[in-house]
């Protein structure tokens, strides 16, 4: 222009600000990466992205877009429980967290009202038992099937190793009260007539009873709905199946009756008739409708108003806390745990008692003392299987180690009765000595690994950190039990067989006869007390359970104080020693209140004098 030959200078200002404007006055035709016109007069960004400046409306051709990361705050989808979000370039993702899984099958979902992550045990179970449902309708269906294309037999067996089937075809009207039998393996069913041939229907009817000798192993009592956790239920019976075609039946007449034989055998248990109720989840055992008519030792009788697949459940209830009890357990055993400490604590300082036999009681007092502290602390810590394992196992020692050490007691007083006619013992004492530690901490140590590592998983049950009552376990350790206490039992005999024919020839010694006497007297006590209370436990079964729950509790609580009372505060030397330790005390307060006033009064005695 003329203006800019005129003045170069203000042509060059005025082009400079024409790239500035076309820099920030972009068209859409620059719109960067991830972005979009909007009116030919703006870019915008994409969904799932933001620009760097954080404007939503643009006209800057170098601007850029950028992923949000809807997972992270202020945005922070939420994708509901068992589930978690994941970040994807421009978008997002839902999936379950690792051990769950979604009722569809998909991997992924897009927000929490999509959400039905299910546990995948939970997931398999419900895939099982809708395929078993399935299974169920269509075996049925085609036995049924099946007996209806040959109507002229009447009667219709088929026996297999897994299944076995019985049906009845019925052409004619019935007659009053004609009930129909079916048996299929064990099992037997009885039904009315008239709900087989289901009115006016017509044509053949027939009715079919079919036995799974192994499907109950699939279908298991896992599935029962009125399952409580502390209920332990089983099934009893193999599953079976009854129907009527060609139409299936809504409801019956009269209950149809079915005879169950059982499979297993349990003393004290509860018995539930139930069904197999088909739903969209898949299916479980209910018991509407089913009712228990008779039971004994062998068979287990129902009746049901409704056809189905059935079977025969039998629970061992969880014992419900009685708080008399639970109070009774807390005082008693802490009053114990001080009696036992205050024990070991005399064995201990008490030089006047030190002896083989002392160290005896201590290191039984001390096994005692950490069992009954674990059983107070841990014995319901049912939380994690392996760790209630474990506080199973150390309970399993320590108690075994309370009985080793009691037999080493009995062993060491048989000992020292045989030898009184010696004059020097130490080598009875050396003898107990060297056995002392490896059978008194070894023995235990033995028998709890070899239980371990045949039946480890027999360590804790559904309620308790103890050992499982299933195939015998118990005896794990009631075996050596029975064994120490018949073995001391034994022991205690000869001793006091010994120290009655010494007493006729040893009149020197009658003082030394008479302290083992005495000594083997609260032995045979202390076996009795902790003895006692095991057999105790064994018998809280039927109408006495209760009576003897309370028992083995009062008396379990009692452990501690026997020992404390009649090892310490019985004997003469722990008496005398206590009188030293308090007359000491005595002698050091006045000598303490002496000191104290001792600088007054000299100044006065003393002017007194002069």
């Amino acid at each position: 222009s003329p203006l800019c030959f005129a003045v170069p200078g203000l042509c060059f200002l005025l082009s400079l600000s024409g790239v500035v404007a076309q820099k920030t006055k972009g068209t859409c035709t620059h719109c960067p990466q991830n972005a979009f016109c909007v009116n030919a007069t703006h870019c915008t960004c994409n969904h799932g992205y933001n620009s760097e400046s954080r404007e939503k409306y643009f006209t800057y051709r170098f601007e850029t877009c950028e992923d949000i990361d809807e997972c992270k705050p202020p945005i922070s989808i939420y994708c509901g429980v068992n589930a978690e979000c994941q970040n994807t370039i421009g978008s997002f993702y839902c999936h379950c967290i690792a051990g769950y899984k979604l009722l569809s099958g998909k991997a992924q979902f897009s927000n929490s009202n999509e959400n039905t992550c299910q546990s995948k045990k939970i997931f398999y179970k419900r895939n099982t038992t809708s395929t078993v449902t399935a299974i169920l309708q269509r075996v049925e269906l085609k036995v049924l099937e099946t007996a209806l294309k040959t109507p002229d037999q009447e009667i219709q067996k088929v026996q297999k190793s897994t299944v076995a089937v019985e049906t009845r075809v019925v052409t004619d009207n019935c007659s009053e009260g004609v009930t129909f039998s079916l048996n299929a393996q064990v099992n037997s069913m009885k039904i009315h007539c008239n709900d087989v041939i289901q009115g006016n229907i017509q044509g053949a009817s027939a009715v079919a009873f079919i036995s799974y000798s192994s499907l109950g192993n699939i279908i298991n009592a896992t599935f029962f709905e009125e399952m409580n956790e502390k209920d332990q239920v089983y099934l009893k019976s193999q599953v079976v199946s009854a129907a009527i075609g060609p139409k299936k039946n809504t409801s019956l007449s009269q209950p149809v009756i079915l005879s169950f034989q059982h499979m297993k055998v349990k003393p004290g248990v509860e018995n539930f008739c139930v069904y197999w109720k088909g739903t969209k989840e898949g299916g479980r055992w209910s018991k509407d409708g089913c009712a228990l008519t008779q039971v004994n030792e062998t068979h287990t009788i129902c009746s049901s108003t409704h056809l189905s697949s059935f079977a025969v459940l039998m629970a061992l209830r969880g014992q419900e806390e009685d708080p008399a009890l639970t109070m009774i357990t807390y005082v008693g055993l802490s009053l114990s745990l001080l009696c036992l400490l205050l024990a070991a604590l005399t064995f201990l300082l008490c030089k006047a008692i030190q002896n083989t036999s002392t160290s005896l009681h201590l290191q039984l007092s001390l096994c005692l003392f950490l069992a009954h502290l674990l059983f107070l602390t841990a014995i319901d810590r049912t939380e994690n299987k392996v760790l209630c394992a474990i506080i199973a196992g150390a309970l399993h020692y320590l108690y075994l180690a309370s009985f080793t050490w009691m037999l080493l007691e009995g062993l060491h007083l048989f000992l020292t009765a045989r030898n009184l006619a010696v004059v020097n013992y130490s080598s009875v004492n050396k003898l107990i000595k060297w056995l002392m530690f490896p059978v008194g901490y070894g023995v235990p140590a033995v028998i709890v690994a070899i239980s371990a590592a045949s039946r480890p998983h027999l360590y804790g049950t559904r309620d308790r950190c103890w050992l499982h009552l299933d195939q015998k376990f118990i005896w794990a350790f009631l075996g050596p039990v029975c064994a120490i206490i018949c073995v001391n039992f034994v022991f205690f005999l000869m001793v006091f067989w010994i120290l009655k024919r010494k007493l006729s020839s040893l009149n020197s010694e009658v003082s030394t006869i008479r302290n083992i006497k005495m000594l083997t007297l609260k032995a045979a006590a202390q076996l009795f007390i902790l003895g006692c209370t095991w057999f105790l436990g064994l018998l809280q079964v039927g109408p006495a359970a209760r009576v003897m729950a309370y028992l083995f509790t009062i008396i379990n609580s009692l452990q501690g104080v026997f020992i404390f009372l009649v090892y310490c505060l019985l004997s003469q030397q722990v008496q005398k020693w206590f009188g030293e330790i308090i007359k000491s005390k005595s002698e050091s307060e006045a000598y303490t209140l002496s000191s104290r006033f001792g600088p007054d009064s000299k100044p006065s005695q003393v002017k007194r004098k002069y």
